[in-house]
């Protein structure tokens, strides 16, 4: 499990959908969903950014190693 604090949201979608496998955020109710490739669930994260000012602090679960690996070397880059 890892929390984001993210402040640029639309590179950090672009990294989350290169991933080959599930990439799934932690809800407040406990729930886990796949956000990778969602364009639904992508655009709720969209106005939930817009709505805290361009900042998003976000819980994820990634199960894939590589893809674990991507996005916090995209993170670790970005900040």
């Amino acid at each position: 499990m890892i929390k984001l604090n993210i402040l640029n949201l639309e590179n950090f979608l672009n990294a989350v959908n290169a991933c080959t496998g599930k990439v799934n955020m932690l809800c407040p109710d406990g729930k886990k969903v796949n956000i990778n490739g969602e364009e639904k669930l992508q655009n709720s994260l969209w106005r939930q950014y817009r709505q805290n000012k361009n900042y998003l602090r976000i819980i994820l679960e990634i199960p894939g190693a590589r893809d674990y690996m991507n996005i916090v070397s995209y993170y670790a880059g970005d900040c």
